[in-house]
């Protein structure tokens, strides 16, 4: 095991007294000062030293490392094309692309007339971020009539957005400057103004907003008043109608506005009742419907237009336990549907004159969803697709031919031979008897029975399955002698709804449980030596990390927590916290629920710290980040290292301008990844 130093002196965190009481019991918690009383602003300073002092004791631990940490960032970004540029799309009277310039942090984008042979610089990030520690593209939207684009960015890592326009012809900024909003920016159809959400001071997108241009007041056109519910927006793919959906994470409600009357009052489509989610969208057939109100994994609906009511709905497509429907995209006289059969990705076509077909694709085991498609009349689909060995691949499906043309593969300037590596799907019965998939790559070189290390990953959480994708990155620990495996856990929908379902609320500990059952399935069957696994997971999949290793710490090897959300029982109990009230249909609601405060107190990370040996571990967090908050990693470092009866490594590194992605930059985000996995390397002493 990967032992703590003699020197430096690990930072311990002062102790407070503190106690809650709740449905009768009490919970004391010495490092509840932690949060700061000012949030989202941090300004006391017995907190910002605490931090400090742990970001200084990682640099000193990791400095040795130094050589290593530049070998592993060098092989990494050496995988990235410098010089990187996207397929061209088309939209409208222009064809679009964005390019890195050699070396460049950030994109450039472009646009130039279809058939120009020159193009035209649209926005520049590398300008715009001058002089910002962090900084982020948000929204990105000429206007319908191409002489004005709106972008918005953020430049702290807090998830709050600031509009800005640019009048393209003479590249003047123009005074239409608008802070706090969500970044989302959807145009007018005549280009007068365009329509934004403002998000509170607690960070919830709650209010839509239109802005004239060249106008001081803009005016508000919805507002919701349920702290629970967040609000976004968005267009049809014909260009008809915005679409305001508000949703918490299973109840939602869509409001619709023709965009060539922006000064309107928006209409309701269905109202809200508990437990029905619903999408929208609109062609030339009418409305289309993407609801579960039939079918857990969803069926697809079509109505009239000036007849949307719930009642009018006529079946288009149902889902059914082996049909997972997960999205849709409406084309002139085609309605393109993304979904799972089995748990296998696929993009199913059906026309207006009632065909039916799958696109195929070369491999049996990969990831593919509908790429940039700004035509509403295309003569091709794009498609972004990857697999565990192919490199991100832009495809576009020509729809008279119905061929697949690759148009783009990723390039590896350092070089990949992917006949060198190989790929697995294995089905793990958990202690239920629940079959859970596993995907894993390895080299060929790599085998089975001799002990090779082995990396996990999971996630497992609001619905968000974890595709059989590739990483550049990865390839550093998988030539190194590596197997990387991810496990598709229950909390995702890899499988289904239900699968996503059967990991939240009461069934949260399900989620856990898989993800202990593969490590122990895969150091059973050889794939890794008992005790030779390292894990990572981030924000829930951070959870995770910390569940598994309260209950399983001798599987592992090391564990790698990313922005963890491992205090979930006090985050829970606190709705004054911008994403608790809406995180309730995913946990409970501890507050007005015993048997959910009970359940929560039963498996939270944080409260479930014990006088225990826990492998190694590497905590991350943002300064900034309004998702997961800084103290919720750094309480989880300071009462571990406190209780845990092992000399472990136990590192935290609080990125102080940056939220809950980490750092923004290209390459510079590659230094997070390089010290993650130097940290694995050196729990297997192979560093």
């Amino acid at each position: 095991m990967l032992k703590t130093p003699a020197s430096p002196k690990a930072p311990m965190a002062n102790t407070k007294d503190y106690s809650a009481s709740h449905h009768g019991f009490t919970i004391t918690d010495p490092y509840f000062w932690l949060k700061d009383r000012g949030y989202p602003e941090v300004k006391d300073e017995e907190i910002l030293g605490y931090l400090t002092e742990e970001n200084s004791y990682f640099k000193a631990v990791m400095k040795p490392q130094e050589k290593l940490l530049d070998a592993v960032f060098e092989e990494i970004k050496g995988r990235q094309k410098e010089d990187d540029e996207s397929v061209p799309w088309k939209n409208g009277a222009f064809e679009y692309r964005w390019a890195f310039a050699k070396g460049a942090e950030y994109r450039t984008w472009y646009r130039r007339p279809v058939g120009a042979d020159d193009w035209d610089v649209l926005l520049d990030e590398v300008t715009e971020a001058e002089g910002a520690e962090f900084y982020r593209l948000g929204g990105l939207s000429v206007s319908p009539c191409g002489r004005y684009l709106a972008y918005s960015a953020d430049k702290n890592g807090s998830e709050r957005f600031t509009l800005q326009v640019r009048e393209l012809d003479s590249g003047k900024l123009l005074k239409d400057e608008i802070t706090e909003t969500s970044g989302e920016i959807i145009w007018a159809a005549d280009s007068s103004g365009f329509f934004y959400v403002e998000v509170s001071k607690e960070w919830r997108p709650y209010k839509v907003w239109f802005h004239t241009l060249g106008q001081a007041e803009d005016r508000v056109v919805f507002e919701e008043k349920d702290s629970s519910f967040f609000v976004h927006i968005s267009r049809t793919s014909d260009r008809q109608y915005l679409t305001i959906r508000s949703a918490d994470h299973v109840t939602a409600e869509n409001h619709i506005l023709k965009l060539n009357t922006p000064e309107g009052t928006p209409a309701v489509v269905v109202p809200r009742r508990a437990g029905h989610d619903y999408t929208v969208e609109h062609g030339n057939e009418g409305f289309y419907f993407r609801s579960n109100r039939a079918h857990k994994n969803f069926c697809v609906y079509r109505a009239d237009d000036g007849d949307m009511q719930e009642d009018k709905w006529q079946l288009v497509l149902a889902g059914d336990d082996r049909h997972y429907l997960t999205g849709m995209q409406a084309f002139q006289g085609l309605l393109a549907i993304e979904e799972r059969k089995d748990g296998l990705d696929q993009i199913r076509l059906l026309t207006a004159d009632g065909g039916d077909s799958y696109i195929e694709f070369p491999e049996p085991v990969y990831e593919v969803g509908l790429g940039t498609n700004a035509e509403y009349v295309p003569d091709h689909i794009r498609l972004g697709y990857s697999s565990l060995v192919t490199p991100p691949t832009v495809f576009d499906y020509d729809l008279a031919t119905c061929e697949l043309i690759r148009r783009k593969e990723q390039e590896i300037p350092s070089g990949y031979d992917r006949t060198a590596y190989a790929s697995e799907r294995l089905m793990v019965a958990a202690r239920d008897g629940v079959m859970v998939p596993v995907s894993i790559v390895y080299r060929k070189d790599w085998k089975k029975g001799t002990g090779a290390p082995l990396h996990l990953y999971g996630y497992g959480a609001y619905g968000l399955g974890m595709s059989p994708s590739f990483s550049a990155a990865r390839l550093s620990l998988l030539d190194r002698g590596f197997a990387y495996a991810i496990a598709h856990i229950r909390g995702g929908d890899e499988l289904g709804y239900g699968w996503y379902e059967d990991g939240k609320l009461e069934k949260r500990t399900n989620t856990f449980n898989d993800f202990v059952d593969v490590a122990r399935f895969l150091t059973d069957d050889g794939y890794a030596a008992k005790g030779g696994i390292s894990i990572s997971g981030g924000s829930a999949g951070g959870e995770l990390m910390g569940a598994v290793v309260n209950q399983a710490p001798e599987l592992f090897t090391a564990a790698v927590l990313h922005v963890p959300f491992v205090d979930v029982l006090n985050t829970m109990l606190d709705a004054d916290l911008p994403l608790t009230p809406i995180e309730w249909p995913e946990w409970g609601n501890p507050l007005e629920d015993k048997a959910a405060y009970e359940t929560i107190a039963a498996y939270c990370p944080y409260s479930n710290i014990e006088a225990k040996d826990y492998p190694p571990m590497l905590v991350t967090g943002g300064l900034n980040d309004p998702r997961v908050t800084y103290w919720e990693p750094a309480k989880w470092t300071a009462k571990l290292r406190a209780t845990k009866t092992d000399d472990n490594l136990l590192l935290m590194k609080i990125n102080m301008g940056a939220g809950h992605g980490g750092k923004s930059g290209r390459f510079e985000r590659f230094h997070e990844v390089a010290e993650e996995y130097v940290f694995i390397l050196m729990a297997f002493g192979l560093a």
